[in-house]
């Protein structure tokens, strides 16, 4: 367990107690600056700040709240590796405000997928993205704020304590068989493509990884292919592109469909939902950003809606596409629907328009390099069963060599 044992000792003490009922040890690491803990730690705040290459006591003196949680997180993230790496951390929980959660999901995020990592914060019912980013951490909402324990911080400590000693007492990892890793992207209106490429390519030997197309899901994507971890790349589904250049709200930052390229890993491609933009739904129709007022809506939830690229803006994503294909240095092969880019743009559904198809195919047709690129247009929408087939099976000719 990590946090700030100053403002937060007691409620540490509380579920540490609660683990330690369960038979589970449990080390605990004072990531505190101002006060004095309120119980001994295991390791204290002073090897802490020493691990980031400062002194608590100066961190103290400043009064500089932003720096003291920038290097009190900086040191957990090494103390933490360290412990794991001793083969002393099964599981990772903490407690806290935003100050803490700051501190200790920056640890957690130091941290191997698939270890264990819960966050018990004030702030878990909000936008949590900066505090799990790309990793596996598993935020509760603490309700009441972490100050003291009474009727509903003790049911939700307690909860947190059952979960942690649980997380720590079966972190053996399932057994499987090692297999050539796919990366592969998606978005729920190209699910029908995805699912028929995923299950052809596990029938050929491979595991297949999909990431959901909703910003972070793009950035694991990239991040994971970065690693060297994958061994293809069937990214159908580059939607993220569309929120990036034109104001979405599920960009997942300029870098997306640039990894595989520059790494030369071999990549299949297609046009997935490359036309359809994501927006916030909060305060329709009235507070629509204004470019968007005179479009085709789709309303997916309460939480976000869909609109179409106009043709303008399907040839600035074209030349987008082209670029970064173009710029690849390993086999890269694109696949183009020439009938639909997903479920919602197909003629007869809400954001059909066959003037910013055109727009976008024959732009790609004009810049694509045919010397870096391998070229396949089909006469089909992206979601057609012998579409995503093909797709597949020419990633795994590209993989084989």
């Amino acid at each position: 367990m990590l946090g700030t044992l100053d403002t937060k000792g007691d409620e540490y003490a509380y579920v540490r107690d609660r683990v330690a009922e369960a038979a589970v040890d449990v080390v605990v690491v004072d990531a505190g600056i101002l006060g004095e803990p309120r119980f001994l730690p295991d390791i204290t705040r002073q090897e802490v700040a020493a691990a980031a290459g400062e002194d608590v006591h100066a961190l103290a003196a400043a009064r500089d709240r932003s720096r003291a949680i920038e290097a009190m997180g900086r040191g957990a993230a090494e103390i933490v590796r360290r412990l794991h790496a001793e083969g002393r951390l099964d599981a990772i929980g903490a407690l806290g405000g935003t100050g803490g959660t700051a501190i200790a999901t920056r640890a957690m995020r130091a941290l191997p997928i698939g270890v264990p990592k819960l966050m018990v914060s004030t702030v878990a019912s909000g936008d949590t993205s900066h505090y799990v980013g790309t990793t596996d951490v598993t935020m509760m909402h603490s309700v009441v704020d972490v100050s003291g324990i009474n009727r509903i911080s003790a049911r939700i400590f307690t909860n947190a304590a059952r979960a942690l000693a649980g997380l720590a007492a079966g972190t053996e990892s399932p057994r499987v068989t090692e297999k050539p890793l796919i990366a592969a992207s998606m978005w729920g209106v190209t699910t029908p493509c995805v699912t028929t490429a995923r299950e052809r390519l596990e029938g050929l030997g491979y595991d297949v990884l999909v990431f959901h197309q909703t910003g972070i899901g793009g950035r694991s994507m990239e991040e994971l292919i970065a690693a060297g971890l994958v061994d293809g790349v069937l990214d159908a589904t580059p939607t993220e592109l569309a929120d990036e250049l034109l104001g979405g709200i599920w960009s997942s930052g300029p870098e997306r469909l640039e990894t595989a390229g520059r790494l030369g890993i071999p990549q299949v491609v297609s046009l997935g939902a490359l036309d359809v933009i994501a927006i916030s739904s909060t305060g329709l129709p009235d507070q629509l950003p204004e470019r968007f007022r005179d479009r085709p809506i789709y309303i997916h939830d309460e939480l976000m809606v869909a609109t179409r690229a106009t043709p303008d803006e399907c040839r600035e994503l074209a030349a987008v596409i082209a670029r970064k294909l173009n710029a690849a240095s390993g086999p890269t092969v694109l696949f183009v629907p020439l009938r639909g880019l997903s479920l919602l743009t197909t003629e007869g559904q809400a954001l059909y328009d066959a003037e910013a198809d055109d727009a976008l195919i024959s732009t790609l047709r004009e810049l694509i390099d045919r010397s870096a690129v391998e070229l396949h247009e089909a006469d089909t929408d992206v979601n057609d069963p012998e579409f995503a087939l093909a797709m597949a099976t020419r990633l795994h000719e590209l993989v084989t060599g």
